[in-house]
Order: C-alpha cells, then sequence, then structure tokens
C-alpha cells in the first residue's frame, strides 16, 4: 500500500538517484515524477518550491546520513589517525560499487549550483561544516589544539570530496584509499 508519506519518500529518492547519476540541471522533474511513480501533483504538495526546495532536502538527508556515518566510524578508534583513515576507507568500499551508490555527492553538486541558487549553497556549506565539526571535535579530543584543529578539519574535508570526485570518474574507492594513507602525513606534528 502506497502512503502519502511513501509518496514523499519515492520522489526525494528518485530525486537523489538522477541528482547523482545526470546532476542538477541535467534532472527534470517530469524524469523524478516518471522514477517515483508518484502523482504529478504529489511533487508540488510536498516540495511547493519545486526542483530547488527538492534539491535542498535531497541535500539535508544525505548530510544527516553522512554525519551518522561519520559518528560511527569515528568511534572506531580513540586514535583520530586511525578513525579518519577507517572512515576514508568505508568511503572507499562504496565507491568501488559505484552503479549502487544511492547518494548525491554533494561536493559536485554544490559546484553546479552554488552561483544560481543561494539556498541550495548554503545548505550545502552547512552539510560541509557538520561534517567538519565532527573531524574537528575528533582532533581537539586527540590534543590538537583548537585552531590547527579547525584548519585540519577544513583540509580533510577538501581531501574528501576531491577524493571522492577522483573516484567517481575512475569509477573505484581506490583515490579514497591514497587520501587514507595520507592521513598520518596531515596529521604530523
Amino acid at each position: 500500500m502506497n502512503t502519502k508519506h511513501d509518496s514523499r519518500e519515492n520522489i526525494l529518492a528518485a530525486a537523489r538517484r538522477l541528482f547523482h547519476i545526470q546532476g542538477y540541471h541535467a534532472t527534470g522533474l517530469n524524469q523524478i515524477l516518471k522514477e517515483s511513480g508518484a502523482p504529478k501533483g504529489s511533487l508540488y504538495y510536498y516540495f511547493p518550491n519545486g526542483k530547488e526546495q527538492l534539491a535542498i532536502e535531497a541535500v539535508n538527508t544525505m548530510a544527516q546520513f553522512i554525519i551518522t556515518d561519520i559518528q560511527n566510524h569515528l568511534k572506531e578508534s580513540e586514535n583520530a589517525c586511525e578513525a579518519l583513515q577507517y572512515h576514508l576507507r568505508c568511503i572507499a568500499n562504496r565507491f568501488d560499487d559505484i552503479d549502487n551508490i544511492e547518494c548525491i555527492p554533494i561536493g559536485l553538486l554544490a559546484a553546479e549550483t552554488s552561483s544560481i541558487s543561494e539556498p541550495l549553497r548554503m545548505a550545502c556549506k552547512t552539510a560541509f561544516e557538520s561534517w567538519e565539526a565532527l573531524y574537528r571535535q575528533k582532533l581537539i579530543e586527540s590534543g590538537m589544539e583548537p585552531d590547527q584543529a579547525h584548519q585540519i578539519s577544513f583540509v580533510i574535508n577538501a581531501l574528501i570530496e576531491g577524493a571522492i570526485t577522483r573516484s567517481l570518474t575512475t569509477k573505484d574507492g581506490q583515490p579514497l584509499r591514497y587520501a587514507a594513507d595520507c592521513i598520518p602525513l596531515l596529521l604530523q606534528r
């Protein structure tokens, strides 16, 4: 039985998948509706501001999923270096099966839309900052000074986003493994 909640979630899932495969600009609302199986009225009922609102909610959903992932991965070791390497290797494993990834590369979506949509740019910025805050906290817990932890957490997130872009082009997780291997160099004091 398809409930109203299912229609909303189906639309959001279809949008995430299509934004991942095609990007924001190449994905049309009719295509999202067709893929979701939801009636046309559902899209504007749940997302009255259309595609931009749908993309913002897709980013927010992915950001929360990634926050949970980061939290779980960073708990794997008290040692910040080991925990961060574990985190990157877990991401790498997902990119080894790139055809079945159900995520939006937020960095790519940000690059595609930041100059045309301030609300979407802010959603991406908030996502990045929330991930960086988790990295920063782990680094501070390991004894790093807050200012240095702030800078390093920014660099770690940029490293991950760049490695994700490369993983998309190589169609495997190896670039993320290379990034994981460089974490000890980054954290040297």
